[in-house]
């Protein structure tokens, strides 16, 4: 970049020699039409006075053309931010210029700068729109269960099921305000975060323990094999990950099903892999697992109470611990996720 800099001031520097010498050699020939001028002085004098003044017309006429030139460019840029302090990203500059300058750069900077909110604002619609349904879906559940309740006349029966449902509901909306918060928390500068020293096979194990009655119920075999890792981590933030992790893989392994969770250590790396032999994940839907809101399949997730945050939540919280996680999976042949943990 520097190079090219470089040539370009040479480069302009020989076309301003060429553009004086060609001024003055105008003048002295123009000169030499003049055959009144007998003195050499004379004619020196008035071949500079025309030299100068080809020289000025010359660049008066250059800067008037580049300098509209220049004044469209202002005009444009100028119309363009308004339409985005507007709230209108559509916005494109296409304006050609010869070689590489800095009105090239400035344009190439605002169209990027351009994209880059149009995206922003489109994923803050699209993140909008999506709290918006998770929370009306449980509101309407709430409203319409409590309007029945008012009939004095409803079995005890039928309304002891509808306050259960209510309750579900309302701590369906209760997870979800957590889970925003908490991911909001996450994506921001301030959230705690202290690594300390500990044996990550413990954590594991404490919560696979911690899930037993959900996955003894559904008579789940559960393979665990975790050798001794230590890691400098925040535990609290980690423990997130496991939570999350295991609790899908036995919400969505069916009754007499296997999980797995294997811990080992490789190249100064920690990783851990908790399979399952679920329902499994399509291709189409691989590519948007981790994403916030996103359901692979919006009726089973719904009925079992899924907000769509929390594998945003773990993939946050390992991207912190500049680890990473991959997924791999197939409709009706289970889901492994594997978590890689520098130590």
């Amino acid at each position: 970049m520097k190079t090219r800099e470089f040539l370009r001031h040479v480069l302009g520097f020989l076309l301003f020699l060429t553009f004086i010498t060609a001024s003055f050699t105008s003048g002295y020939f123009i000169v030499r039409l003049f055959h009144f001028l007998s003195s050499d002085y004379l004619r020196y004098m008035v071949a500079t006075i025309i030299s100068i003044l080809i020289l000025g017309i010359l660049g008066f006429i250059i800067h008037f053309f580049t300098k509209d030139k220049q004044r469209r460019l202002y005009f444009e840029i100028i119309d363009a931010l308004r339409k985005i302090a507007k709230g209108d990203f559509n916005v494109y500059l296409d304006i050609r210029t010869n070689g590489r300058n800095e009105f090239i750069e400035l344009i190439d900077h605002f169209n990027h700068m351009a994209r880059e909110l149009k995206q922003m604002e489109e994923m803050r619609q699209e993140f909008i729109s999506n709290v918006s349904h998770e929370i009306q879906s449980p509101l309407t559940s709430i409203t319409g269960f409590a309007k029945a309740l008012q009939n004095n006349e409803l079995p005890m029966e039928e309304r002891n099921h509808y306050l259960s449902i209510i309750e579900t509901e309302s701590k369906r909306l209760s997870k979800l305000s957590d889970n925003l918060l908490k991911l909001t928390s996450l994506e921001s500068e301030h959230h705690p975060f202290e690594r300390k020293s500990y044996r990550l096979d413990q954590q594991i194990r404490r919560i696979i323990l911690a899930c037993e009655p959900n996955w003894i119920e559904k008579e789940i075999e559960m393979d665990v094999s975790l050798e001794k890792v230590v890691i400098m981590a925040d535990e609290d933030l980690m423990s997130q990950v496991w939570i999350n992790l295991i609790h899908n893989s036995i919400k969505f392994t069916p009754s007499k099903g296997r999980i797995s969770v294997q811990l080992k250590e490789s190249n100064d790396q920690a990783i851990i892999k908790i399979s399952d032999t679920g329902m499994g994940i399509s291709n189409k839907d691989l590519v948007h697992i981790f994403e916030r809101f996103y359901k692979a399949d919006q009726a089973r997730q719904r009925s079992k109470g899924g907000s769509g945050l929390g594998l945003s939540i773990v993939k946050k919280v390992i991207e912190m611990h500049d680890g990473g996680i991959i997924v791999e999976s197939a409709e009706g042949e289970g889901t492994t996720f594997t978590v890689s943990l520098p130590i």
